[in-house]
């Protein structure tokens, strides 16, 4: 496959997301195929950032430890990232600004604070390396000035034209100074659109008929929130930032019992402050959709990277047993489609559906099909306005075959709607009756599960004929997975990701994993937590866990070294 990766590179406020960003755009305008992730410190200016991004005319979909290009903006990136350089890669440097030598192997040295300055602020230092980026990758100035015109055009003609002659002016500096070899492969037909997870979520949340959102905002879910409110207006949404995530859950609840689709989002701080509302979503049996976008734990942890240690977590939380749903989209556009199956399932069996993603996830970017906005989404599932003239008797918990109960809207009705948190009768009244509390619980727990259990979204699995060894992941792991079990090398890898936690898929799993001896998950824990429910769910042991927990996402090769021979 022929490919190459850009790094860019600088402290906080230098706009490294902002080349990124439009770098990818460019690549995908001009037919590669892209995938960018971001390493990001929590702090609003200083430290050191980067925005990476591999270019292919293949798909691609997890990133690689080094980089043909490293793009720096400031003194301390050469030194950070050089270990990080392919062999024959390039770095460009303002070696005079960042008192380095210009004659080391390796450095193209670029005055890009004295370009920047030609243009009345060195904020243009991010433009200037991008028209170089565009030269060195032969990518061509035209492609770039699309999308500067694009992006940079809600700040106005001044802005937008000095960005885009300060990329030309790097453009034509590096035409005129770059002796070494130009990267360039054949671009393809890459996807329409380039789509991070948190985006994914949010639209599709928009397409499902949410009305109610609301978070406290925290980090990597606060995308979802920023983004729903850039469309609530002309979609009609209400969004509102809670004083805490303890309000937004129960605001969220609210909604729903009211008859409105209703979404909150945090991280795993936020969700824990959630779980007395998730129980009580588990008691009323009222529809509930929450996303938890993963970063490292415990406490405030690494707040803007990446981890995926809150499975367990979401298996049991709440107090009490009832029924739930645990998605764990693996790409964008499954977050996507998972996202609308989610807000589906959840009213279905009205139980709380949780989206298991992470910052990984949330912040990557990929070339993207056309998302479907124009396919019906399934039915609401409550009594209609007009069938509620006729609703007579009404029992709120009444018992059915399926555990599924009726839901009215309070007011739609011509009766009143008796709802409550303690153990109640099916009119909703409470009680303490013994043999009543055991019908609930079948109700809310065994008879909502034989439901959801035959509704299960498949694994996915990769090249498992004949593989020598199996690895097992959820969520962000897919596109790693999938390219481990591309690569060519002396074992044969399989792989299987899980796009559902729970219910877990256990016929499915045991089947496709028959007959393979070794087995090994591949998680960005410390606890093999995804080991540990494949034994209690399936009894299948596996042979060990290749585990990150740094922070940060596998790359291809952190797993392909870490592979037992």
């Amino acid at each position: 496959m022929v490919e190459f990766s850009v790094k860019i590179c600088g402290e906080a406020g230098q706009g490294t997301q902002t080349i990124g960003n439009a770098l990818c755009l460019a690549f995908k305008n001009s037919g590669y195929h892209v995938f960018a992730i971001q390493d990001f410190m929590s702090r609003i200016r200083g430290g050191n950032n980067f925005f990476q991004l591999r270019a292919s005319h293949q798909p691609v979909s997890c990133p690689r430890r080094l980089s043909r290009l490293i793009i720096t903006l400031d003194k301390a990136s050469p030194r950070i990232h050089a270990a990080s350089l392919e062999p024959g890669g390039v770095i460009i440097a303002d070696c005079k600004k960042f008192l380095l030598d210009a004659n080391q192997p390796g450095i193209f040295d670029v005055p890009l604070y004295t370009i920047a300055a030609g243009f009345g602020d060195e904020m243009y230092i991010n433009s200037a390396a991008a028209g170089i980026a565009a030269y060195i990758c032969a990518l061509g100035l035209p492609a770039l000035g699309a999308v500067f015109n694009k992006i940079f055009s809600a700040k106005g003609g001044e802005i937008t034209a000095k960005n885009c002659q300060a990329a030309e002016a790097g453009y034509k500096y590096a035409a005129a100074n770059f002796k070494g070899q130009r990267f360039d492969c054949a671009p393809s037909a890459a996807g329409k659109y380039l789509l991070n997870g948190n985006d994914a979520i949010a639209l599709a949340a928009i397409r499902a008929g949410c009305k109610f959102y609301t978070a406290y905002p925290m980090s990597p879910s606060t995308g979802i929130m920023t983004t729903i409110a850039e469309y609530a207006s002309r979609c009609g949404i209400l969004v509102e930032q809670a004083e805490d995530e303890i309000a937004a859950v129960n605001m969220a609840i609210g909604a729903s019992f009211a008859g409105a689709r209703a979404m909150a989002a945090t991280s795993g701080g936020g969700f824990m402050l959630m779980m007395e509302g998730v129980s009580l979503a588990g008691m009323t049996e009222t529809p509930l959709v929450v996303a938890d976008i993963q970063r490292p734990a415990p406490a405030t942890g690494f707040p803007t990277r990446t981890e995926q240690a809150d499975l367990d977590f979401l298996l049991s939380a709440g107090h009490g047993e009832f029924a739930r749903l645990i998605f764990t989209p693996g790409t964008p556009q499954e977050a996507f489609a998972l996202t609308l199956k989610a807000f589906d399932l959840a009213e279905k069996y009205q139980i709380p559906a949780f989206i298991l993603s992470d910052q990984y996830l949330a912040d990557s970017y990929c070339d993207a099909a056309e998302l479907d906005f124009q396919s019906p989404v399934e039915k609401r599932r409550i009594i209609s306005f007009e069938e509620s003239a006729t609703v007579n008797n009404y029992k709120r918990y009444c018992l059915t075959d399926s555990g599924i109960s009726p839901q009215a809207v309070p007011g739609w009705i011509k009766e009143a709607i008796y709802a409550d948190s303690d153990e109640h009768t099916p009119e909703g009244h409470i009680t303490e009756d013994a043999a009543i509390r055991v019908q609930m619980v079948e109700k809310r727990l065994y008879k909502k599960m034989a439901g959801l259990t035959r509704e299960i979204v498949a694994p996915t699995a990769f090249s498992l004929d004949g593989a020598d060894i199996v690895l097992v992941g959820f969520g962000s792991t897919y596109g790693l997975l999938r390219e481990l079990s591309l690569a060519s090398g002396k074992r044969k890898i399989g792989a299987v990701h899980l796009s559902q936690a729970w219910p877990f898929p256990s016929e499915i799993m045991a089947g496709l994993l028959k007959g393979h001896k070794r087995i090994f998950t591949l998680e960005n824990n410390a606890g093999a937590q995804l080991a540990k429910l494949l034994r209690r769910e399936t009894g299948i042991t596996a042979e060990g866990s290749i585990l990150k927990f740094d922070g940060r996402p596998f790359s291809m090769e952190d797993a392909q070294e870490k592979i037992p021979e």
